[in-house]
């Protein structure tokens, strides 16, 4: 499907566009750019309406690589009503499009009541939360599964046949927010959790920035021969992440 309509530029923003690859076989169309990287870098778009007024709106996302050329532009398609009942426990759905306004993926979650919490994810799928990752639309390329846990934030990554390729475990403690003016790191790791090849970082954005809004930076590091699917996945897990333990709205509500 192609968006019509200026879809990936922020106002005041000048963009520089990383140059789109060949065509590769077996490579989920529009997902070439993922094969020459090793870094992802996501920004949160602000809205100043959200900033100002509190009203939760869809998140919209920049991707850039190390040089900080723009290649993906991700935008949350969800109703009015999901947003402000359910808050950062909502379910969506994202569409990423490239810079030739094509989609190249869909990210979604349904929403469930009951997930979330770290320590029941365990007990039920009813209580984990599960993202699912489609290159093209309507192409499974990977789950993103919550896994139980007394301690640490923890999720498996599953390939389009359910198994188990990656792991990915937070950190102790996550400290967020204008006065916090540190990294959240969540190790990527091989799938049996013996060794980290990479990360998922939130960044500190600046003071005016965590206070004022719930714009975030993020980084993505992964080994430069994962597969493309897997890459492609690992956004789906930043999503997850950011809207499990960085969404949360200044007064503490969901």
């Amino acid at each position: 499907m192609q968006y019509a309509g200026p879809l990936t530029k922020e106002p005041g923003l000048t963009n520089e566009w990383m140059n789109r690859p060949a065509i590769i076989s077996g490579c989920p169309p529009g997902l070439e750019y993922l094969t020459q990287l090793d870094k992802v870098k996501v920004e949160q778009l602000v809205s100043l309406v959200e900033a100002f007024t509190g009203f939760e709106r869809n998140n919209k996302y920049v991707l850039r690589n190390a040089n900080n050329e723009q290649f993906l532009y991700a935008f949350e398609d969800t109703d009015t009503c999901m947003r402000i009942c359910c808050g950062n426990q909502r379910g969506f759905k994202f569409h990423i499009v490239d810079n030739l306004k094509q989609e190249v993926m869909v990210i979604s979650r349904e929403f469930k009541f009951c997930a979330g919490c770290c320590w029941c994810a365990g007990c039920c799928m009813c209580c984990s939360f599960e993202v699912r990752v489609e290159a093209p639309p309507g192409n499974l390329i990977g789950t993103i599964k919550q896994k139980g846990s007394f301690w640490k934030a923890s999720y498996d990554i599953l390939d389009e046949i359910g198994n188990v390729i990656l792991k990915i475990e937070g950190p102790c403690c996550i400290c967020d927010g204008p006065c916090c003016p540190c990294d959240n790191e969540f190790k990527l790791l091989t799938s049996d959790g013996m060794a980290q090849i990479g990360n998922l970082t939130k960044e500190y954005s600046g003071f005016a920035k965590e206070c004022c809004t719930l714009a975030d930076k993020f980084s993505i590091s992964f080994p430069m021969d994962l597969s493309v699917k897997a890459k492609g996945t690992l956004i789906g897990a930043l999503l997850l992440i950011d809207f499990m333990f960085f969404e949360q709205s200044e007064n503490g509500e969901g």
